[in-house]
């Protein structure tokens, strides 16, 4: 800010917000700066030792109105590229999409990334575990990523303790899905990048922390930790919309051994790809064996339900294997029942349930159940936000505190891996082989998703025309992907070509593609 000529030692005093209450005035948020004038020609004022995050300034003791030619904001963000970008024929999708990848700009900087750049600026694993796949998939962050795994491995106690936060600061508050994202980010940045260099450093810190987890495990559950003084808390969920209890206890044991499910299912993968066969093997017996376990304790069958039959206490144990076959349906339809009975079809999970839910809903193609969801201008929704100004997402859905936070950004998945139908095989990391199978949502009729990967440009461009769904493709050379056919597709044509499918699937190989696929009328 350029200074007017000012009495030497008068004081200008700048404080920071990102919200204006109802009064107009701006919210506090505990920033500020005092600028002291030497009485010169020309002074200005640039923080050289600090930063802020605000959308609005408030000025005091300044004696003359300020023009709006003698400020600049300037954005700090990490040097990284982006490498996504998503469009299709539904402006309020763009709109959430957009703001999306835009916030995760935000809070991506000084070599981790943090749960809000202003109040806290902490890097908290279960912020960290339920953004991570959205901001790899939309940017490329794999130095981020050796930096922040080195903060969690040196934060690392004696016995396998970990903090919530890394680097550790402080008791911070979180539960299991935080302390796991030593898990569950190096492998992610394998799948993501094909970088294994995580994976191999930190496999011992791995199985180390779950020594401490058998430590506080009963009967074959985890259950509680302590509170120390470098973490506190022990939380399933966080941040759910009101009139959900995600701090019920049944609750907080059910989403927290899922999650530890989940991370035994990543080690299987991670001893897997290290050559550890035996290691692999013990990983899946104690899934399976665990599993088990969840569904004896936490399945209500009088209900239908699994805990307290929310949301997130009925996906997740869908994702992560716990249900039975002869059961998964009749859960299945129980959920989607209950979003549309007790929540009016609004989305009704908090920080960790987001992620969660969004995967389940790609893995089991539900695709116009997640749409409606995102659809829902009232609250809870990511349209309520942006009606009320939004233009990062909150720590609340209500707008409570913070209005930039990496509570909610795990939905960026879906706009690729179900609108654009791109999705990673694990088996070949950095996109070396990936699968292109677009979920249509009833209402949409085109999209273009581009993605950038270590082999090269990934383009998906579809448009429903009638009976026909347009589909053009960029394949990167050196790479192959498997096309997967709409279920009421009946016939398929590649560069005018017709082709026989069979098993719905046909592989492609690097080049540029025109596919028509002539849909049944149903």
């Amino acid at each position: 800010m350029k200074m007017p000529v000012l009495p030497s030692g008068h004081e200008v005093c700048m404080e920071y917000s990102d919200n204006l209450n109802k009064e107009g005035e701006s919210d506090k948020q505990g920033e500020s700066d005092i600028y002291i004038s030497g009485g010169r020609q020309e002074e200005c004022f640039r923080n050289r030792f600090n930063h802020h995050a605000f959308r609005y300034i408030r000025i005091s003791n300044l004696p003359v109105k300020p023009e709006i030619g003698w400020m600049k904001s300037l954005q700090i963000y990490g040097d990284y590229p982006q490498t996504a970008t998503f469009e299709c024929s539904d402006a309020d999708l763009n709109a959430i999409h957009d703001m999306i990848q835009y916030t995760m700009k935000c809070l991506t900087f000084s070599g981790y990334m943090v749960d809000c750049p202003h109040l806290e600026r902490a890097g908290y694993g279960g912020d960290g575990n339920s953004s991570t796949m959205s901001l790899q998939t939309m940017y490329d962050v794999a130095p981020t990523f050796v930096n922040w795994l080195q903060g969690w491995g040196d934060s690392m106690q004696e016995g396998g303790s970990l903090p919530h936060v890394g680097p550790n600061h402080g008791a911070d508050g979180g539960g299991p899905y935080w302390c796991g994202f030593i898990v569950r980010a190096p492998w992610r940045t394998y799948i993501n990048y094909n970088d294994p260099r995580l994976i191999e450093k930190y496999y011992s810190q791995m199985k180390e922390w779950f020594k401490y987890v058998d430590k506080y495990t009963v009967d074959g559950l985890l259950k509680r930790w302590p509170d120390t003084q470098y973490r506190n808390w022990y939380l399933g969920d966080w941040l759910a919309p009101a009139g959900v209890d995600a701090g019920a206890q049944s609750s907080v044991d059910l989403v927290s051994n899922c999650f530890i499910s989940e991370c035994l299912d990543t080690m299987n993968k991670i001893a897997l790809t290290l050559g550890k066969a035996e290691e692999a093997q013990e990983f899946a017996n104690r899934k399976e064996r665990l599993n088990q376990l969840i569904h004896q304790t936490f399945y209500r069958a009088d209900e239908g339900i699994y805990s307290t039959g929310s949301q997130l206490d009925m996906c997740y144990p869908m994702l992560v294997g716990v249900v039975p076959d002869s059961l998964y349906t009749q859960v299945k339809k129980n959920m989607i029942a209950a979003t549309e009975q007790k929540h009016n079809g609004h989305i009704a999970v908090g920080l960790v349930g987001v992620p969660i839910l969004t995967e389940w809903a790609i893995q089991n193609k539900e695709a116009d159940f997640f749409y409606q969801m995102m659809k829902k201008r009232d609250y809870p929704g990511y349209l309520y936000m942006i009606d009320k100004g939004a233009t990062t997402t909150w720590e609340y859905w209500s707008g409570e505190r913070s209005r930039i936070h990496n509570c909610y950004n795990g939905i960026g998945t879906w706009f690729y891996q179900a609108v654009g139908g791109i999705r990673p095989d694990e088996t070949k990391p950095g996109y070396r082989h990936f699968y292109i199978d677009p979920q249509i949502p009833t209402g949409l009729t085109w999209a273009k998703v581009i993605k950038e990967s270590p082999y090269g440009t990934i383009a998906v461009d579809w448009k429903l025309q009638g009976n026909q769904l347009n589909l053009r493709l960029t394949i990167p050379p050196g790479t192959t992907a498997t096309v997967c056919m709409p279920d009421s597709a009946v016939s398929c044509r590649i560069d005018g070509r017709k082709v026989n499918v069979k098993n719905k699937t046909f592989m492609v190989e690097g080049g540029k593609f025109n596919i028509v696929f002539d849909l049944s009328c149903s």
